[in-house]
């Protein structure tokens, strides 16, 4: 059976991250990526999570004290920020683009603060590193957001890195895309 975008995203995560790496939530949320961010990566690694709301930064601290994670940082700001806290290469950044579910749906990411932060983890992506996107665009703000992101990544350099859309095209109810960048040199 075919995998949504959600899982279709953890399976490319799994391929390429290993212990000790860094990685990056650039949207925590609920924390359910940090947290297998965390298990891929062991304590041996770090995982840098990033969110601009209050209560996700606490839903993802509380995820990952349950599961008695200590090798994550859990940041309240804005993904185009990453630079700021990370300076090491990164070997992968994944993205949930949208709103945060069961919250206010008015607070979303937004295409130009989603663009910068893409470009930010372009520059700290190791070789072979990836950075994945689900995108949630069934409100108009995230139309607007995967039209921009769609177009950005469009422009990429093939020299440099592959870029992969997928996205199931007979479903109703716009469901998820995902886009998937890997460095190549």
């Amino acid at each position: 059976m075919l995998q949504n975008a959600l899982n279709q995203s953890k399976i490319y995560l799994k391929e390429i991250i290993e212990p000790g790496d860094v990685v990056v939530d650039a949207t925590a949320g609920n924390g359910h990526d940090t947290l297998y961010l965390a298990k891929l990566v062991t304590p041996s690694g770090k995982v840098v999570a990033f969110d601009i709301q209050q209560a996700a930064v606490e839903s993802t601290k509380q995820r990952l004290s349950s599961a008695g994670v200590e090798h994550a940082e859990v940041i309240l700001a804005g993904h185009e920020r990453l630079e700021e806290f990370i300076s090491q290469g990164v070997r992968a950044v994944v993205f949930n683009l949208g709103y945060l579910p069961g919250a206010d749906h008015t607070v979303t990411t937004e295409s130009s603060k989603t663009i910068q932060a893409i470009e930010a983890a372009l520059r700290l992506l190791v070789v072979k590193g990836r950075i994945v996107l689900v995108i949630y665009h069934g409100h108009q703000t995230g139309k607007i957001e995967r039209s921009a992101v769609l177009d950005f990544v469009a422009t990429l350099p093939q020299e440099q890195y592959q870029v992969l859309h997928s996205a199931f095209l007979n479903q109703q109810n716009s469901p998820p895309e995902l886009v998937v960048i890997e460095r190549k040199n």
